[in-house]
């Protein structure tokens, strides 16, 4: 018996033996796996993150209250909003396009005046940061000529597009004036058809204006070839964009859509227009809004999250507000709402983390499907970067300019070329910018003969 019991235990030393040698090798192995891809996560990122640096990084739209533009509260603090200085320098981002923008109303005179005097407050708050709070800092610019000495300076760029072409009333004179303002893009409508153009929201229930353009709309166009200003069609209809890019001299942009055969909602641009932009020479600058990259996506995860917010907020007697409300709020009201939001968020914190494995966010890799979509469809020449930051925009991963460097390391990812990532980010737009310059010269010099 014993030395039967020997041979046993001989036998299991043996095994042990093997099976530790097995377990080793194999723990070894998955060591070595580990070991790689951190070698190409580390490799992956810092690739990632040279040709960042070197791009000129061109966010086309970014949104802002005018109460940040102050002396006392203004953009070169880490306020709450996603675009500011501090953000734009910890995210590597070098151009905001800062938009004057009017909500639809009325079509009457008062309503053009009202429209008129906003569009104004808008402009001049810009050309206070510009010019008074911090030029130093950052500096408008008017051309890529512009956007290139700026950058080479270490400050940060300044731009403007005008989102709805409802300020200018029915004096056409107000395009030279917004272009004479740095105007370098607009947009004929937003969300209600305007006195220029439809607007995409007629598609809900096919109820039109003007069926495309108005006629005032067609000599609005016309006039933006003369001056320079690029034809920005994002929020017109569809009907309307098409007139646009058939009639242009000039290449356009949508300045934050995406792609309507991706997502089904009219604020996107199916494929009928992507080859018509294609076809005028322009670039769509896909938009990193969550419901209009995963509408369904997007609610699961927001109803969720409200729910949450709600079941908090309750335990205190606190009314959540929606976006229009808070929109409309007094400034030391507002700060006192998001002083007691910010303790709810805090508490809810930990259910909040769960909602990321039950409900996902729209994130940045469903973003980046969008622009392969339409990079695949008209070409990596016809598309570009926007947010729609402090409008609505930003998605998980990218959610102020904090964190743009997320999206070039996620393109980086998918194999795009440093050269053509330097398009996506801002060659492109800027390429428009100076044929959009150029036909205007001709105009000009034409009119002169």
């Amino acid at each position: 018996m014993k030395f039967k019991f020997t041979l046993v235990a001989v036998a299991i030393s043996v095994l042990t033996a093997c099976g530790t040698v097995q377990n080793t090798a194999q723990h070894n192995r998955d060591e070595g796996q580990a070991d790689n891809k951190l070698t190409l996560d580390v490799a992956l990122q810092a690739k990632a993150r040279k040709i960042h640096q070197n791009a000129i990084v061109l966010d086309t739209h970014n949104d802002f209250s005018v109460a940040n533009f102050s002396e006392e509260k203004n953009y070169t603090m880490r306020l709450k909003s996603q675009v500011n200085l501090p953000k734009m320098d910890e995210g590597g981002l070098d151009v905001s396009w800062l938009i004057v923008y009017t909500g639809q109303g009325e079509l009457n005179q008062d309503g053009f005046n009202n429209a008129y005097k906003k569009a104004m407050e808008k402009f001049d708050a810009i050309h206070r940061l510009t010019n008074e709070i911090a030029p130093d800092k950052i500096e408008l610019a008017l051309s890529s000529n512009d956007v290139r000495r700026i950058i080479k300076s270490g400050k940060k760029v300044a731009m403007i597009g005008v989102e709805n072409g409802y300020p200018i009333g029915t004096d056409i004179s107000n395009v030279k004036k917004f272009y004479d303002l740095g105007a370098r893009y607009m947009s004929i409508a937003h969300n209600g058809h305007s006195q220029l153009s439809d607007s995409n929201t007629g598609d809900k229930d096919q109820n039109w204006l003007h069926n495309g353009l108005s006629d005032l709309g067609l000599e609005v166009i016309a006039e933006m070839n003369k001056w320079g200003i690029m034809i920005d069609i994002s929020h017109p209809s569809k009907a309307a964009n098409m007139q646009m890019m058939k009639l242009s001299k000039a290449p356009v942009i949508a300045s934050h859509s995406a792609s309507r055969a991706m997502y089904d909602h009219s604020r996107n641009l199916d494929d009928e227009e992507l080859f018509a932009l294609k076809a005028n020479n322009g670039v769509v600058q896909a938009v990193a809004f969550r419901s209009y990259i995963n509408g369904e996506k997007n609610k699961k995860y927001s109803d969720a999250r409200s729910s949450v917010y709600k079941k908090h907020a309750d335990k205190i007697g606190f009314t959540i507000l929606s976006w229009n409300a808070r929109k409309v709020m007094p400034e030391e009201e507002l700060k006192q709402y998001y002083k007691v939001l910010d303790g709810i968020s805090h508490s809810a914190k930990a259910e909040l983390d769960k909602l990321a494995v039950q409900a996902p966010q729209v994130n940045v890799g469903d973003f980046v499907d969008h622009i392969d979509y339409m990079v695949n469809l008209i070409g990596v020449d016809h598309v570009g970067i926007s947010s729609d930051f402090d409008g609505g925009g930003g998605v998980k991963g990218w959610n102020d300019a904090s964190e743009t460097f997320n999206v070039t390391l996620e393109l980086v990812k998918r194999g795009y070329s440093e050269a053509d990532i330097n398009k996506m980010w801002s060659g492109n737009l800027l390429r428009v910018l100076d044929d959009v310059q150029a036909v205007a010269k001709n105009i000009q010099q034409s009119a002169m003969l």
